[in-house]
């Protein structure tokens, strides 16, 4: 049995979330607040994770923090609002999805589906291919690790921004749209828009310009996308 933990301090979310998880074939394990939740993280070892971001004690963002620590489990943050800055934060500590109040439950399971797509994924593709180390220039990418330095100096990245890295670094000078990297970094399903590439790669780019890197760059090809650019 595989479980969903769904950690929020409102029992009519938990309990209507709780009917459609079972629905999807998952068993559901129910937490009202952070410090419960990572509890019962630790017991059950979730196949995804659903969390409120304002909860007791422990709010979303800290419990996704020390998730992340020793887990990939995809997580999906819930929040009251739908303010930029708070989606940033969440995909920047590492959440995998954000899904804004009120929702649909129907919505929720659709987003839950597409991130385990997302996971199943990501082994064949590493099975089918020894090309996991992506060197350029002063860049190095390792999806085996999740990791990517810069003149051999470890950058402190989340997840998604390895995944980005490594989706335009291997393919240099080629122009993605902000849709391309929508559907191919957060799913064909995702219910976000364009703005979300917009912010994510503005936050990639501080992190990688705290070290210099003159033979590359991320370039905006304005009102098209984004590229990584070789220099000369």
């Amino acid at each position: 049995m595989q479980y969903i933990l769904i950690a929020d301090d409102n029992p009519d979310i938990t309990d209507v979330l709780s009917e459609y998880t079972k629905k999807e074939g998952y068993e559901a394990v129910l937490a009202a607040d952070g410090e419960e939740a990572l509890r019962l993280f630790e017991k059950y070892s979730p196949a995804v994770v659903l969390l409120d971001v304002m909860m007791p004690k422990m709010d979303g963002y800290a419990v996704c923090r020390e998730i992340r620590k020793t887990s990939d489990v995809p997580v999906i943050l819930i929040t009251a609002r739908g303010e930029d800055f708070e989606k940033i934060m969440g995909l920047d500590i590492g959440a995998d999805d954000y899904i804004v109040k009120p929702f649909s439950p129907s919505e929720v399971m659709a987003r839950v589906r597409a991130v385990l797509r997302r996971m199943v994924k990501k082994p064949q593709e590493s099975a089918s291919a020894n090309k996991n180390v992506l060197v350029v220039a002063n860049l190095t990418i390792n999806l085996d690790e999740y990791a990517l330095s810069i003149d051999g100096k470890r950058m402190t990245m989340t997840k998604k921004e390895i995944e980005t890295m490594w989706t335009l670094a291997s393919n240099p000078n080629k122009v993605f749209t902000r849709d391309n990297l929508l559907d191919s970094l957060w799913g064909y399903d995702y219910y976000g828009d364009t703005r979300t590439v917009d912010s994510h790669i503005k936050r990639l780019r501080a992190k990688l310009d705290t070290v210099e890197h003159p033979a590359w760059s991320i370039q905006t090809v304005w009102g098209v996308g984004y590229k990584f650019e070789i220099e000369g």
